[in-house]
């Protein structure tokens, strides 16, 4: 329970709270401007200033760290764990709080100064002092899984409507960013149920963004030269395998021949004068030919057509004319078989030649036929190195391909992992919910009567065990209020510290902002006010709210029910700088 709040500011309005509903009302006076707006008077400052004292972070763009606040100290005092604690801290040290005794059950830690009655404790113990103490948090598991926190817990009972968010957009947020595991995290450790199950879930989330970020890796960029599909990879191992194979066997049958070099040189010594043989055999098979062809072509030549000229000119050829005649006849046929003799042995002369090289060719064939034979069964040093080092490529290349494989298949086998594992959660998250059927029950009945008491068709709670963790829904149908989501928000609230109150699991009290009201009917402002006023008495807990005197109701309750008489002593005013919550206008 929440019993004062002051400071020694002396501009600052004091607070004293009650048991049940308090009410701090801001009044719009006769003398307001309109400048001087109530949203300026302290109401939303006053949930800050309940965070402040309850170990919130106070970052450099905190109210309580302004020049015109930064040197002033703020107390609550309230009830923790059975016992009445004041607490003080001020922004300008705000890593630590100084605590009225009894201290005997705090987590003091040694060297910091007490004076008085009063001891200083770091913010972070303090914390973990009311974690303890309202939300039984001493026991979480250090196993690095992520635990429900008091800070976000006690923001379920406190939600603040900051500038760059608010709180009141969904009843399953506290802020807008809030991540999905918080939620789940919180509201089932609320309400009793395993938590634990959306906190496994969550880190099989984390592996899963990991392992879906490796495969996206591996198919692009950088990693997609070193892991791709397993099946793609596990092909170009079999052909590498195969090589090394290959290469392996060339190697063991392989022979190092010294004289390598100087064979491989009279092997292209013996080709090259093959080569030239057979050139020349080619020039004298062509002399051959042309001296065939002059055989043919000798002939004895035909004297008879002298004789003919001679008779047909009319003259007598003497006898010595024939004799000479005869004479020249006899000389030419010498000459002609004196060349056909000529041609005949050059014939011989190159045709004995074209034999000679064919046999040298021979001769020449055979070695090189032997050498190549000696080349084939072996090679040069250098050469079996060079072989040695494609083995090792080869090699190298394939236990490259291996890890690839491996990589492929183990991110492959963890996506499978990770489904199986998200099903196992699943299911024991049903089967929680099924074991734990009272507290869902519980709840959703608690939800229906509270929204059954603002409209008159009640809303609904489902709680749904999904393959994404535990699924909080609320619905409340009314076509005749525009603040509907905002009643959802306090339905659900006021549902919260009910159950987490009757389990020990909640500060004792819950504060509404007076935006939490925007929009709504002033019916059902009337009807949630007098509903929290009651469920605060059954249970023994308080329900503060912030409110706007032009939109807090003077009708619509039952008889007898004096909305007035729940209004604290102090009252916020617009009407000047001075009448907001600091006193002071910044």
């Amino acid at each position: 329970m929440m019993r004062r709040i002051g400071s020694d500011l002396a501009s600052f309005k004091a607070l004293t709270f009650r048991p049940g509903l308090n009410i701090l009302l801001s009044e719009k006076s006769e003398g307001a401007t309109d400048r001087q707006s109530r949203n300026g008077t302290g109401k939303t400052s006053f949930v800050e200033l309940v965070h402040f004292l309850c170990g919130a972070n106070a970052s450099k763009d905190s109210i309580f760290r302004t020049s015109e606040l930064v040197n002033s100290t703020f107390e609550i005092v309230m009830d923790v764990g059975g016992d009445e604690y004041s607490v003080a801290r001020s922004g300008s040290k705000p890593k630590v709080l100084t605590v009225k005794r009894p201290i005997e059950n705090m987590p003091i830690q040694s060297g910091l100064l007490g004076h008085n009655d009063r001891q200083e404790i770091p913010n972070e113990d303090w914390k973990s002092k009311l974690g303890s103490c309202w939300f039984g948090l001493e026991s979480m598991p250090d196993d690095n899984r992520k635990t429900p926190s008091f800070r976000s817990l006690f923001s379920y009972f406190t939600r603040r409507q900051r500038p760059k968010d608010s709180a009141f957009q969904t009843p399953m947020k506290y802020f807008g960013m809030q991540p999905l595991w918080d939620q789940q995290i919180a509201i089932s450790y609320l309400l009793g149920l395993d938590w634990r199950i959306a906190s496994d879930l969550q880190a099989l989330r984390d592996k899963e963004r990991i392992t879906k970020q490796f495969g996206r890796a591996a198919r692009s960029g950088d990693l997609g030269s070193f892991v791709g599909r397993a099946a793609d990879i596990r092909t170009r191992l079999v052909v590498a395998e195969h090589k090394i194979e290959q290469l392996t066997s060339q190697l063991e049958s392989f022979q190092v021949i010294p004289e390598y070099r100087e064979l491989q040189g009279e092997a292209n010594d013996i080709t090259v004068q093959i080569n030239s043989l057979g050139e020349e055999n080619f020039i004298d098979q062509g002399m051959i030919n042309d001296l065939n062809a002059s055989l043919v072509e000798e002939q004895q030549p035909d004297l008879s057509d002298i004789a003919r000229l001679y008779r047909e000119a009319n003259i007598i050829v003497p006898d010595i004319v024939k004799r000479r005649l005869d004479e020249v006849e006899v000389f030419h046929q010498t000459i002609i078989e004196n060349r056909r003799s000529h041609l005949a042995n050059e014939i011989t002369s190159a045709s004995d030649r074209i034999k000679k090289r064919e046999d040298k060719q021979s001769s020449l064939d055979a070695r090189r036929q032997q050498i190549m034979g000696i080349l084939q069964s072996g090679g040069a040093l250098e050469q079996y190195t060079q072989m040695r080092e494609e083995l090792a490529r080869a090699e190298a290349d394939a236990e490259d391909h291996r890890r690839r494989l491996e990589a492929a298949e183990t991110l492959e086998s963890s996506l499978t992992e990770l489904k199986i594992e998200r099903e196992r959660i699943a299911q024991s998250l049903r089967d929680d919910v099924h074991e734990r059927e009272d507290i869902v029950n519980k709840a959703i009945v608690t939800f229906e009567e509270l929204s059954g008491a603002l409209y008159e068709t009640a809303g609904h709670l489902t709680i749904d065990a999904t393959e994404n963790g535990p699924r909080f829904e609320v619905k409340i149908d009314s076509q005749r209020s525009q603040g509907i989501t905002n009643m959802q928000i306090f339905c659900f609230d006021l549902m919260l510290l009910e159950l987490s109150s009757q389990s020990g699991r909640s500060p004792g009290f819950l504060i509404h902002d007076s935006h939490l009201f925007d929009g709504v009917d002033e019916r059902q402002i009337a009807k949630a006010l007098q509903l929290g006023a009651d469920r605060a008495d059954r249970h023994g807990c308080q329900y503060i709210v912030t409110m706007n005197s032009d939109i807090l109701p003077q009708d619509g309750y039952r008889p007898n029910f004096d909305i007035n008489a729940f209004v604290l002593d102090k009252t916020l005013t617009d009407a000047t700088d001075t009448g907001g919550l600091f006193g002071l206008h910044f």
